[in-house]
């Protein structure tokens, strides 16, 4: 079995050939003028060995008619025939592969109805990660493309404003080529974290994206979640103010939906994971934790964070969320549910799961 060349067929398609037994030592008869005639014995069709050689030399030794001509001693005209009727007999079968883009359609399309969103933008499965690695390490090129179509999709102009979150998919998303969107404003959605993986540090995801799209980078110096006594003084600093009030001008914003938080080993530590406020958790988008419902989920101490509210997201014109795998799949539909985005990047194994899940309550 082979790929034909798109020059032949202008289409991608499987071919194989299947061997037929020959019903005599010479399969051919042959006219006078050294061309290959039918045999008597097959009803007026050419012997099934020949037809088979023919198809064999054409589709899986990639020859010319011409070569085929020159070798089995006939006219180019008669290959034609041959290999017209090597597929009529089925010794020639021929299987035409849509496009990725193309067979994922129909499952975006499903996706988008079964939670309400606008637009649902598939990427190709995510490969497997191998010995020592997970699905975290080798999302991010899958992923990439997908949401570079999404950011493209989303019309952005010199001046409008892109919000993006924290968290390890939008980080691994942006350590790979986006799409150019020179003089748009990148401002992330949430404080920063003392923790020393990348992933948490949203100045730094900023710069990535920023970068990535040849915008220009809006860094906020102030942890995410600030004491009682630092609280007010940072929410009076110019510079803070400054990315704060950029917020409710946004046009778009790009982040990742977090798993159940009690779920999780690896979590923002100001989360308070030994406390039961967050036991009806099961997702978050900036740090702002929801139920099931998609209704928002208080925590200890979260009436100082410093991150987009969710109230504010639902009014932000286009809101991607990027998720990958089985224990997102909840997070996806209950976030969803609550309006925190509009869109949504995953792959068609989230998206399978999601559609899986979402059957089940519906029944």
């Amino acid at each position: 079995m082979f790929t034909e060349r798109g020059s032949r067929t202008g289409v991608q398609c499987h071919t194989s050939v299947v061997p037929r037994p020959a019903h005599s030592s010479n399969p051919a008869g042959t006219a006078a003028n050294g061309d290959f005639s039918p045999s008597d014995g097959e009803s007026g069709h050419f012997p099934s060995a020949l037809l088979y050689s023919a198809a064999k030399l054409y589709y899986t030794e990639d020859a010319t008619q011409a070569d085929v001509a020159a070798q089995l001693g006939c006219s180019r005209a008669t290959v034609s025939r041959l290999l017209a009727e090597a597929k009529r007999r089925g010794i020639v079968r021929i299987e035409v592969v849509p496009p990725a883009e193309i067979s994922s359609g129909d499952l975006a399309d499903r996706l988008s109805r079964a939670l309400a969103l606008t637009t649902v933008f598939l990427s190709l499965p995510v490969p497997n990660p191998g010995p020592g690695r997970t699905v975290l390490d080798v999302m991010g090129s899958v992923l990439a493309p997908a949401v570079g179509r999404a950011l493209t999709a989303a019309g952005l102009l010199p001046g409008d404003i892109l919000l993006v979150s924290s968290g390890r998919t939008v980080y691994e998303v942006a350590q790979f080529d986006l799409v150019p969107l020179p003089g748009v404003l990148v401002a992330p959605t949430v404080g920063g974290n003392d923790q020393p993986d990348e992933w948490y540090q949203t100045n730094e995801i900023t710069r990535l994206v920023a970068n990535r799209v040849g915008g220009r980078a809006n860094y906020l110096f102030a942890p995410a979640l600030p004491g009682p006594d630092l609280y007010p003084s940072l929410l009076n600093d110019p510079s803070i103010q400054r990315v704060l009030h950029l917020w409710p001008h946004a046009r778009c914003a790009l982040m990742g939906i977090g798993a159940p938080p009690l779920l999780r080993s690896d979590i923002p530590q100001f989360v308070p994971t030994l406390s039961n406020s967050l036991r009806d958790a099961v997702g978050d988008v900036c740090s702002r934790f929801y139920d099931r419902e998609g209704r928002e989920v208080p925590f200890e101490g979260g009436d100082r964070l410093i991150a987009v509210e969710l109230e504010a997201l639902r009014h932000i014109p286009v809101t991607i969320g990027v998720a990958v795998g089985a224990d997102k799949v909840e997070s996806i539909i209950a976030g969803a549910r609550g309006g925190y985005f509009n869109q949504l990047v995953t792959d068609p194994a989230t998206a399978e799961a999601v559609l899986e899940r979402v059957g089940h309550e519906e029944t």
